[in-house]
């Protein structure tokens, strides 16, 4: 059994570790809720836009087709991989580094692969197995809709200058502070609209259905980048609050383990005294 010395510095090291445990926990709460009023606020506006787009499409002929719908043979492919840049949030960033390898090693297994990372740890997961195109890490220090739009601008002209035939995003999807869904979506070439009801009514359209689409469809892009970007970030401090949540009650039973091992020694060490004294004592008198 360890001496009493030692269990009491591991009581000191176990509280001091549940104190920061603790105390993150309640900062990614407090940052958790300003992210998912974020998404939870954006979202509307990212499906209605999404819906106006494809009830616009649906009504143009198929010969009117943009050049982010370009379908071509997919031989090269860049995966987006969002994730942050900071630990301590659980299994969040290594699931996405998880699908992204599932998308190499499987759904890509015959094409060629190649990453761009938002978010430093999966820049750095992945640069131990594969080589990253770009990173951009230094967007979650000012997460803004203007840091996003220039990043989805970049991705747009990489496949408009033929240089990638497809690109995927996979980030964490904000479902509530113990829930992140791992998703995978395509970016581009944008998805046919074919199954949409076109949009019916007297309208009259200035300038053209062709051209509203062609203006719609950039910001329809940077809109859906910007929204998975704000799912990931609410959903990594949902991640973070729930593992500090787990890590605080795992610290509080190791210490009242510990607290009862150190009672336990101390109590033999006692008795031990004094049965070391009665045994002096019963030697003098005899």
């Amino acid at each position: 059994m360890a001496n009493l010395k030692e269990i009491r510095n591991r009581i000191t090291s176990v509280s001091s570790t549940m104190q920061i445990t603790s105390a993150m926990k309640m900062v990614s709460a407090a940052k958790l809720k300003k992210a998912q009023d974020a998404i939870t606020a954006m979202r509307p506006y990212a499906d209605k836009l999404t819906e106006l787009l494809q009830g616009l499409s649906a009504n143009l002929d198929r010969d009117s087709s943009s050049r982010y719908a370009d379908v071509r043979e997919v031989r090269k492919v860049l995966v987006v991989s969002v994730s942050s840049n900071r630990g301590l949030c659980g299994a969040f960033n290594s699931n996405i580094v998880k699908q992204s390898m599932s998308l190499l090693h499987g759904t890509y297994g015959d094409k060629q692969v190649e990453f761009f990372t938002i978010g430093k740890k999966a820049h750095d997961l992945i640069r131990k197995r594969h080589t990253i195109a770009k990173d951009h890490s230094g967007v979650f220090d000012n997460l803004t809709f203007e840091a996003i739009e220039a990043i989805a601008e970049e991705l747009m002209q990489l496949f408009t200058d033929g240089k990638y035939d497809r690109i995927d995003l996979v980030y964490n999807q904000f479902k509530n502070a113990a829930t992140q869904i791992v998703t995978t979506e395509q970016f581009l070439p944008i998805q046919p609209a074919e199954a949409a009801e076109a949009v019916s009514g007297d309208y009259i359209f200035e300038p053209s259905e062709a051209e509203i689409v062609e203006q719609l469809i950039p910001k329809s892009l940077k809109t859906q980048l910007f929204k998975a970007v704000l799912d990931s970030f609410a959903s990594e401090h949902g991640a973070r609050m729930t593992a500090m949540h787990k890590a605080t009650d795992n610290a509080a039973e190791l210490r009242d383990q510990l607290k009862l091992t150190y009672n336990k020694a101390r109590q033999a060490a006692i008795t031990n005294e004094i049965l070391e004294i009665v045994g002096g004592a019963e030697a003098l008198a005899g």
